[in-house]
This record gives C-alpha cells, structure tokens and sequence, in this order.
C-alpha cells in the first residue's frame, strides 16, 4: 500500500503546522513544517491541506444504531409542545403518505406538556391507520387504538406505555426487513463519517453482535463499531467465548466486541429515573422516586458473570440513587467498565468514578435538550447534574456520544454544548459545568489528545479552528474529511 502523506496541516486544535505521513492504516510519521520533508519512497502520495486543522478521529460512545437510521426516515416529532400539536403534526403526516402500513414518529417529550398523551388525541387524528409515536428518550411508546389492537393490547386506557412494555410492544410491531435495515444503516455509517465520527458504540436492543457481524460480512462499515451485548444475549456469548473488545465478523477489526449492556432505572422525562427524592406530583404532592429496572443484586451477579468472561459491563443510570447502586455494584465486582448517563450525581460519588476505574459515558446534548425538564422535576438539585466538569476535575474519564436517536448523531452538537451550556439564545444553563474546548475535543475521541506516530489513521479534518470557532461555527463544524483505517470515508480524495 502507497504512503500517504497529509502536508501543511494544523496540528491539533491550535497546533503547529506539520505533515502527517500514513501508511496501512497508521501513522508513521509526524513532521514539523519547519524540520522539511523527510524521505520519500516514490509512490508517496501528497495531500495539501492548506492550513486546515486534523484532529483525532472523533466516536458516538452511545447510539442505537438501526433506531436512528430508521427515525431519520420517520416523523420528527422534536420540538412539539403538547399532545394536541402531536396530534396534529401526524394528521397532517398521515394525511400525506399514502398505504396502510404502521406510521412511526419519534421524538416527543411529554415532561413539560401542559395535556397528557392519550390514544384518544391520535385516534381523532389517524382513526384507522396504526401509529406507533417513540419518546425522545426511548423509554416511551405511544400508540393510538389501530395499533394497541394490532400488538394485542386493545384495552390499555390510554396508549401511553412506558419501559419494559414499551420495548415489548415495539418488538411486536411488525419489522422492518433487515435489508432494509442494513442499507438505512449503511447510509447513517456514512452521514456520521461526514461529520468526522469515526467509530460508535452501538447499544442497539436485540442481538447487535449478530447483526453487525450479518453486516460486515456483506461490506465494510464507514466507521469503526464496538457491538454491546444485552442480558438476553449473554449466555450465547459466553459460550461463543466473546470478550469486550474481541475482532467478529468479516471486518478486518472494525467491528468488535462491546460492553454487556445494563439497566438501573428508567429516564428524566419519564420521571422512572431512580432518585434520593421523590419527584413533585402532578397535585403538588410528592410522587414517586423513579423505578428500579435492576436489583442491586441482580445488577452484581450479572456484572460478575459477564467480568469473568471478559465482557466489561456498562450500566445505565441517570438518577442519583441509581448511580449509587452502580458505582456499588463496581466497587463488589472490581471490574472496569462504564456507567452511562450519570445525569444526577450525589457529591460524595463523584470521586468514585476514578476511583474504581469507571467510565462516565455522557451525553452533553441531553444537558441543553433537558434543562427545563430538570429545574421542574429535579429542582433545587441541578447543581449536579451533567456536571461534566466537576467529573472531570474529579479525575473521571469522559467518553462523549450522543444516544441517537435521543439527540443527533453529531459529535460537533456534543463538543458545543459541553463548551456552552446551551444551544439556544439563553444564558449557559450552569455555566459552572463548562468544559473546556481541548477537554471536549479528548471526551469525544475517547481520550486521544494527540496524533502520535504508531496510532491508527482515524482522522478528521476540519474548515475551522475549534479553539477559535464561535458557538454556531463549533455546533455546525465544516469537516472537509475523514479517514478511518487509512482510507477516506468522507472527503474530495
């Protein structure tokens, strides 16, 4: 394979000039402009960069992949502010897609909602077609009557169906082809490459090793992806021999294997998120503390089975409580891993993080999306919440993504919003938890700082500085290319 060689190019985000020679699938060579060009072979091929900045390649550390290749094809529910306007948003969908198949949204988010969703709003609005309407979270489904027929649960009171049984009843709904899937999919790889992602762990539900392997067998993805492994799929990768990290498929190590993926509690809009404190009632009483998805001692047997495998653990939790029961859970085990979310955190676990060795998967997106969100249902404890920064200085290491189709696969939307604290007009919403850009930048390259001779060629390069870039130029990044492995996935080359 011929040499590549990248010329006057911006060393990292306000970095020096250099050119970056690469060579099967790897840097060989980093060179200061100033220090010439160094020997050539002759099939060395030259790239001018022209002053643009190369950053390390940048990850999604949490998607669900077939649901965001599929919800880019779905309405967009985002943004809506009350069932009624939902209601109305797929009247006027219905109204214009022709056939009798299950219409899909996606996106809305009933916290803050002054009505409550009902099958009886969407059933005056698409009476005869079945319509199947995922929350932004993804811990909600809400089903009009054609559809609560269709997976057998004609006499549910309202269609709004939360957790557990919301996943039962998207799974009984009527499935995509998989090659329809896989293409959706392939198509998303490639949209996330032209935004300098890559790599992605995907925590997609159901058998996402086996599907990914299906995939790759067929072609290379755009990006790199590490595969999780859920409770249901666990026994067979034990016996498989599968550990975290492992080469599958027919990738040629692109796609490998991911982190057993478990659950503590529920989300914040759904009030199901397990807290210290109860969450206001609707009566101004005090409702309920959240949900409890794992026992503390089913959360420890199942971590232990999977660690003596070699298949690390990454817990989901969002509430305070239920970060606790996490971080417990590592401190029995004595294993590495991650805890995803870490949305509301008591103070005394903060340093627990580094401690054990723990992994804070976030989301900074979810910080901006939900902010209103969290000062009326977790007021007076914002303080720490998405407190990126307090991790940080706390010594935890940080691993942005996005939890598509929760917010956009876009880790430019991510690296903003942690820089910013908002995405709107309004003040930064606890600017306290800014982190700095180069510290952003590391948190969405799982922990590359630096270009370094040696290190795979997952590389992005972008139009403009990001020390220097102002707010809207940072969440809308111009990425001029990407390579992943040495090859392009994006670009003129």
């Amino acid at each position: 394979m011929s040499a590549l060689t990248l010329d006057r190019v911006r060393l990292g985000a306000g970095g020096p000039l250099a050119r970056v020679r690469v060579e099967g699938g790897r840097v060989t060579q980093v060179v200061a402009e100033a220090e010439g060009h160094g020997a050539s072979d002759g099939e060395e091929r030259v790239v001018d960069l022209d002053g643009r900045t190369l950053l390390p390649g940048l990850w999604d550390a949490h998607v669900h992949m077939a649901e965001w290749a599929s919800a880019r094809h779905r309405l967009d529910l985002s943004g809506t502010a009350s069932a009624r306007a939902v209601a109305d948003r797929v009247r006027d969908h219905g109204g214009r897609v022709p056939g009798g198949a299950v219409l899909y949204g996606y996106g809305f988010r009933d916290g803050l909602w002054p009505d409550a969703p009902h099958k009886r709003l969407l059933d005056s609005a698409l009476p005869d077609r079945p319509t199947a309407l995922v929350s932004a979270d993804l811990h909600a489904v809400w089903l009009n009557s054609a559809c609560l027929a269709l997976v057998g649960r004609s006499e549910h009171p309202t269609g709004l169906i939360r957790e557990h049984e919301a996943h039962e009843v998207l799974s009984a709904l009527p499935e995509t082809p998989a090659d329809v899937v896989d293409g959706r999919v392939a198509d998303a790889c490639e949209a996330a490459a032209a935004r300098g992602v890559t790599g992605i762990i995907d925590f997609q539900y159901g058998d996402t090793v086996g599907d990914w392997e299906r995939r790759s067998a067929a072609s290379a993805p755009a990006v790199r992806v590490s595969a999780a492994v859920y409770p249901s799929h666990l026994d067979m990768a034990v016996k498989r021999g599968l550990r975290t990290g492992d080469e599958t498929g027919a990738s040629g190590g692109l796609v490998r294997v991911g982190p057993l993926k478990l659950f503590t509690d529920g989300s914040l809009n759904t009030r199901t998120a397990l807290c210290r404190a109860p969450y206001p009632g609707l009566d101004g009483t005090d409702g309920s503390h959240g949900i409890e998805q794992t026992s503390p001692r089913d959360l420890v047997r199942l971590m232990r089975r999977a660690a003596a495998h070699g298949i690390e653990p990454a817990v989901h939790a969002i509430g305070d409580r239920a970060n606790t029961v996490a971080l417990d859970a590592f401190a029995a085990v004595r294993c590495r891993g991650r805890i995803e979310h870490a949305q509301l955190l008591s103070p005394e676990d903060l340093p627990r993080f580094a401690e054990l060795g723990v992994t804070a998967g976030v989301q900074p997106r979810h910080a901006t999306d939900d902010r209103d969100v969290a000062d009326r249902h977790w007021a007076g404890r914002t303080d720490r919440a998405f407190a990126y920064a307090a991790l940080l200085a706390a010594g935890a290491r940080l691993e942005f993504g996005s939890d598509a189709p929760v917010s956009p696969l876009d880790p430019w939307l991510a690296i903003a919003a942690a820089v910013t604290r908002t995405d709107d007009d309004r003040p930064a919403w606890h600017p306290e938890q800014r982190l700095s850009v180069p510290d952003a930048l590391v948190a969405a390259a799982r922990g590359r700082r630096l270009i370094r001779v040696g290190d795979a060629a997952d590389l992005v390069v972008v139009d403009a500085d990001p020390l220097t870039a102002d707010p809207g130029t940072l969440r809308a990044m111009p990425v001029h290319a990407t390579m992943m492995n040495g090859r392009w996935t994006h670009g003129p080359y």
